[in-house]
């Protein structure tokens, strides 16, 4: 059941980032991410933001002392206002990759979920701003615009024009 839900504050939103399971080790960054894969009236909904040159699934980096389902409804509902359930798991990602942003080696590990689609879905509004304060913006896109645009990770978003029905265990080495 979808529905529209009440924010956490500012201050809140600020303590709860500093439960985001991501390090700097010595070697770089460790991220570990929940994705949210949403379709609605046959459209895909996207992330873009204007520090970054590719598009992203809805989602976010999980907490600890939280599991990737919860995470992933939590940041459809920080990233959309609509409280979304998880249709079924998709992906188990490994990706390892230099940050185009800030130069950093990053290993990230990245759950993807299929969320249950939703009437809510049509109204929604980007709630979100990325951990280094770059404003977010939420897009509808269709199948076809889906194949032009840059979606990271690219192994994942090569695969979300035919979704599998049991989980596929994802490694993508674009540096390591």
């Amino acid at each position: 059941m979808a529905m529209k839900a009440n924010l956490l504050s500012n201050e809140e939103y600020r303590e709860e980032r500093k439960k985001d399971l991501k390090f700097h080790t010595p070697g770089g960054l460790f991220n570990y991410r929940a994705g949210a894969i949403i379709i609605h009236n046959g459209k895909y909904l996207l992330m873009h933001n204007s520090q970054d040159p590719y598009y992203y699934s809805v989602g976010g980096r999980v907490r600890f002392d939280e599991t990737t389902e919860e995470a992933a409804v939590r940041e459809v509902l920080e990233e959309t206002g609509v409280l979304l359930e998880i249709d079924r798991i998709l992906f188990f990602q490994e990706q390892f990759f230099e940050s185009e942003v800030t130069g950093d080696h990053v290993h990230e590990l990245g759950v993807y979920y299929l969320m249950k689609d939703s009437d809510a879905l049509a109204h929604v509004e980007c709630h979100s701003v990325t951990g280094l304060g770059a404003v977010e913006e939420l897009i509808w896109v269709t199948p076809e615009e889906l194949k032009e645009i840059r979606f990271v990770p690219e192994s994942v978003g090569k695969r979300l024009l035919d979704l599998p029905e049991q989980m596929e265990h994802i490694i993508e080495i674009n540096k390591r």
